[in-house]
């Protein structure tokens, strides 16, 4: 029912907020292809409405020379093939110069590849962790155009590993969902855990939106493992969860990042996650982080600002209106050539909010460089669009996400770079 709400509203929002009536001659459309609804709606809905947040910060500013940036928001329903539809349109029909999303990689990828890539169009993605995204970069097929603002898998993986060594999780299965993300973040985790001297007792990939993962739970409890890490999203790794638990299976969990939610707790009972660890993408505290967390809920209606790829979202959307401001104009290529400029190092830190905004926007006319630093921390990108950064280490307690740690990348580094 909250979901079912939440959705309603932010359909609603979006609806008049995107109506053409309203829309000034000079107003500039951003895309935004998002997982409303599916397996990962709960990252979508809490995702569209960061963007939303930063693009009204953003036109409170003052906007591009006083014109608004708006945003077309589609939803991807979770599906690649509906992404690159909807893709499809808004860059054919609507003529955006920008595409914010998809959250998870097999809707991010499939809009790259398809859409984005050979039109030029600059797409961010809030959170698509695959590595093949970097591969893409490195094979020279992202025609440079994507960035993202969450850190790879093939980091993740590395930091999850070091995680269960570290909590005494010697041997573990895993059940995976079988798509790009969960395929390589596997890939990553069982490369440095069994180099920690971790064992995995088995590994089971399941397809999405099954009414029933009893035979995956079942296998997966071969070989007495000390716990079960569960590479899902929240409604599906809900049910993995509850048929774990119901067979018998430990209830000792290790979690992705995507699994740091209120729903996936609720659904499956705190009282069966009192050993429930995970790994997010970290952040770096900065006067974006107060004033998102101080203001994120009574924007959205309800939505914590804890939801996954809500705070990243917020900075996807930022960063983007900052290079549209430094850009000039609705084009894609300036567009692309600002965003790393608007990050960079050397320029005047800026933050999130209309006040901050409007400093940026000041110094943009001035013709003088900013460094916004979001609401995860400072970031920059890379050639292939990637940013480094810490990762959150965390554990539920009492029915609620908790941070116990945090691991940098250097730390990870070292252990990737290890024989």
């Amino acid at each position: 029912m909250r979901t079912s709400l939440l959705l309603s509203a932010l359909v609603a929002t979006l609806a008049a907020s995107t109506a053409p009536v309203f829309a000034a001659d000079c107003d500039i459309t951003v895309g935004l292809v998002m997982e409303l609804t599916g397996p990962a709606g709960e990252y979508g809905q809490a995702g569209a409405k960061s963007v939303e947040m930063a693009f009204r910060d953003f036109n409170d500013a003052g906007g591009v020379g006083g014109c608004k940036l708006v945003a077309d928001t589609r939803d991807s329903q979770s599906q690649g093939n509906v992404a690159v539809d909807q893709a499809t349109q808004l860059v054919n029909i609507k003529k955006v110069p920008v595409i914010i999303g998809g959250i998870i990689s097999s809707v991010s990828i499939p809009i790259l590849t398809s859409v984005t890539a050979p039109a030029g169009v600059v797409q961010v993605s809030p959170a698509s962790s695959s590595p093949t995204l970097t591969q893409l970069g490195r094979d020279g097929k992202t025609n440079g155009v994507f960035f993202r603002t969450i850190t790879s898998d093939a980091l993740q993986g590395t930091a999850a590993a070091k995680y269960a060594i570290d909590q005494g999780l010697k041997k573990i299965a895993i059940v995976n969902v079988n798509n790009d993300f969960g395929v390589n973040m596997v890939r990553e985790f069982k490369t440095a855990y069994e180099k920690l001297g971790g064992v995995i007792t088995s590994t089971t990939p399941y397809n999405e939106k099954q009414s029933s993962y009893a035979s995956e739970a079942s296998a997966a409890m071969a070989g007495e493992p000390d716990a079960l890490y569960l590479v899902s999203t929240p409604v599906d790794g809900a049910t993995i969860a509850r048929a774990w638990i119901s067979g018998g299976g430990k209830q000792t969990f290790l979690l992705n990042d995507g699994m740091n939610s209120k729903d996936f707790i609720e659904s499956v009972g705190a009282q069966y996650l009192k050993n429930a660890y995970g790994t997010s993408s970290g952040t770096s505290p900065t006067a974006s982080t107060e004033y998102f967390n101080a203001n994120y809920e009574a924007f959205s209606g309800g939505i914590s600002p804890s939801a996954p790829a809500a705070d990243r979202s917020y900075d996807a959307g930022a960063i983007v209106a900052l290079a549209i401001a430094k850009a000039g104009k609705s084009d894609a290529a300036a567009i692309k050539a600002a965003m790393p400029e608007v990050v960079a190092e050397g320029g005047t830190p800026v933050h999130a909010g209309k006040a901050e905004f409007e400093k940026a926007l000041q110094l943009i006319k001035d013709g003088k460089p900013v460094k916004y630093e979001g609401v995860i921390g400072p970031v920059s990108f890379d050639q292939y669009g990637d940013i480094t950064g810490p990762f959150r280490l965390w554990k539920i307690t009492n029915g609620e996400v908790t941070t116990v740690g945090e691991l940098s990348a250097e730390e990870v580094g070292k252990i990737k770079a290890a024989k």
